[in-house]
């Protein structure tokens, strides 16, 4: 820096620098300061308290207790103990697998909880809090107890929505966004675990987007706050005071491990259930599966990315556009589908008769297919993917696979072919002299290896013929029952 002084000139040139290190020196003090004080105060990671929460949102939660009649003697398909002798272990053993027919009538009560989402008593619960119930008592938490009524209930979401009818406005609490929600995140359950009506735990959020294997629609909220019996439809809900999930699961062997539908996913279901009673879905008519490293490579797709059909069901939405086995779905309406879940999920979010533009990749080359889509039929779904069904009530037999528990119990050597687990006393199969307990490994000279091989060999018989079933019983050796379809 030039001085204008220069009779000062030497005065200024040592000033300066001193000047500049006190400065350094101060600014550096208050920093150090400012991070001790940061140090002395770490950042909140627990809420104060609760309670606010609760006062807000409690209301709104209910209890459900149900009441179901169960009556003895009124099933289709008899599900009896083999014939075994006295203090043989596998009359114990067919007994647990296979269970005996009640004989008497009892009442069977069933607990759980709800949240009450608008002043007319619409309240969203699980469906297996509520199904096949004979009776629904609702109370609310200030003790006031009502009657409610199905309005309409979604097993392959486990959820439900029941009415209650009151002279005064409910309290209610509000709806969420899920999609928003964090792991680590603080979040709050409450309901009647054990019958301990208005329960509230807290915890955070653990993981999202869990599978568990309920239903074809898992897309849990994992979290450790604590969920048990009786919880099952009770709201999870954010610092906000707003519903983010509806607990639905725990897993029984573990603590600290629950599960909530995320709200979201519940949002179009409820209202579908207000508006009609019921949940439409669409439906595209393919079987498919995800794609691994190996698929991908074998397909020529540089990513793992896709659904892989491997069935395309006759007469469906996907077989009448085009859509063959072995494509490879990329896109349906501009959402990429990384996974099989990802497509059923946007599938069924889709109108029915709306068309969607589905991306494939066929042999090398992308191409857009225009498809209209169906309702899904869970009746239809359940043909095509679990067809034993249908023939149930046909030939009076009810098949189950052979896994390698029961192998082990029965001596075998292998897994291959289906058991006999129930018989219709008067059908077909009984008449022809199979028994529960029968292990069928052939039918018309067609081994057996699985349920879908028998369902298959069924179905190829026409009617009038005759099906030849190939049994081997234990303690007795192998028998040919003949049923005429």
């Amino acid at each position: 820096m030039k001085m204008i002084y220069h009779g000062n000139k030497m005065l200024r040139q040592k000033t300066f620098p001193a000047m500049i290190m006190l400065v350094t020196v101060v600014l550096l003090s208050v920093y150090l300061i400012a991070e001790a004080e940061a140090e002395a105060k770490p950042v909140k990671m627990i809420p104060e308290s609760f309670s606010t929460l609760a006062e807000k949102v409690s209301p709104a939660v209910v209890n459900i207790r149900t009441v179901k009649l169960i009556q003895g003697g009124g099933r289709v398909f008899r599900q009896f103990k083999m014939p075994f002798e006295k203090d043989d272990p596998m009359g114990e053993f067919f007994e647990k697998f296979f269970g005996q027919e009640p004989q008497r009538k009892f009442k069977q009560r069933s607990l759980g909880s709800g949240f009450i989402i608008d002043h007319e008593g619409f309240i969203v619960t699980n469906n297996h809090v509520v199904e096949s119930a004979d009776q629904i008592k609702v109370i609310l938490s200030d003790g006031k107890e009502f009657g409610a009524e199905i309005v309409g209930r979604d097993p392959n979401t486990d959820l439900a929505l029941i009415k209650i009818r009151s002279k005064k406005n409910l309290p209610v609490v509000a709806l969420g966004n899920s999609d928003t929600l964090k792991v680590g995140e603080w979040v709050v359950a409450i309901g009647s675990p054990f019958g301990l009506e208005h329960t509230l735990t807290a915890g955070i959020v653990s993981a999202k987007g869990r599978v568990i294997g309920s239903g074809p629609y898992d897309d849990f909220i994992q979290t450790d706050a604590s969920i048990n019996p009786g919880n099952s439809g009770g709201p999870l809900i954010n610092m906000k005071g707003q519903v983010v999930g509806i607990n639905t699961a725990i897993i029984a062997s573990g603590q600290g491990i629950g599960f909530a539908i995320p709200i979201n996913l519940a949002k179009g279901v409820i209202e579908q259930l207000k508006e009609k009673g019921e949940v439409t879905r669409g439906w595209l008519g393919v079987g498919i599966q995800d794609l691994n490293k190996e698929l991908a490579e074998y397909y020529g797709l540089e990513k793992k990315s896709g659904v892989l059909v491997m069935e395309v069901f006759p007469g469906d939405p996907a077989d009448t556009s085009g859509i063959k086995a072995q494509d490879i779905i990329l896109e349906v309406n501009g959402m990429p589908v990384k996974t099989s879940r990802d497509l059923t999920r946007i599938i069924a979010g889709i109108k029915v008769g709306q068309t969607a533009s589905i991306k494939i990749y066929r042999k090398g080359n992308e191409k857009i297919i225009q498809v209209k889509i169906a309702k899904r039929k869970d009746r239809k779904i359940y043909s095509k993917r679990k067809p034993e069904k249908s023939y149930e009530e046909e030939l009076g037999i009810r098949v189950k696979s052979l896994t390698p528990k029961i192998s082990r119990q029965l001596n075998l050597a292998d897994t291959s072919g289906v058991i006999v687990s129930a018989i219709k006393p008067d059908g077909k199969s009984a008449a022809a002299g199979v028994k529960v307990g029968d292990i069928i490994t052939e039918i018309n000279h067609k081994a057996i290896r699985t349920v879908d091989d028998f369902v298959r060999a069924i179905e190829k018989v026409g009617k009038g013929e005759t099906i030849q079933i190939f049994i081997k019983r234990m303690k007795v050796g192998f028998l040919v029952a003949k049923i005429a379809k």
